[in-house]
């Protein structure tokens, strides 16, 4: 598991195993967010397995399943709850981490976002999900 930190309370990852939860909570995060479909490929751990890993760590676990057919997903206004850790941080995982950073961004208050849009990009980050999302917005 690779993990990018965009910022003190957010970061990202490829698909977490199972066995990389209690390092997980370690790191100090406590809300998982979880944005693949079960069955996305074969052999990944379905989110009711990693709920119950998370649960069992002490960790908020928030299933957010998306493709890049359905970005940003069946309740956009919804998403800054979803990426919201109240204390603590957040660690949002799809299987490269680019879903689960355009989402976080797509999120974010206008007024913050050109900012923070440009670190991620920085980092590699492809962003062409978050215009996507702030298309269909408008």
């Amino acid at each position: 598991m690779k993990v990018v930190r965009i910022n003190p309370q957010f970061a990202v990852a490829d698909q977490v195993a199972l066995e990389d939860i209690p390092a997980i909570a370690e790191a100090g995060f406590t809300v998982l967010v979880n944005n693949r479909p079960d069955n996305e490929v074969p052999g990944q751990p379905s989110h009711q397995a990693l709920a119950e890993a998370a649960a069992a760590q002490g960790l908020t676990y928030r299933h957010y399943p998306v493709t890049a057919q359905t970005f940003p997903g069946p309740d956009p206004e919804s998403l800054a709850e979803v990426f919201d850790p109240g204390e603590g941080a957040t660690l949002a995982f799809c299987r490269s981490g680019t879903r689960s950073v355009n989402l976080w961004l797509s999120s974010r208050d206008p007024a913050v976002l050109a900012d923070e849009a440009e670190q991620v990009r920085r980092l590699g980050y492809d962003l062409s999900m978050l215009a996507l999302a702030l298309q269909r917005r408008g």
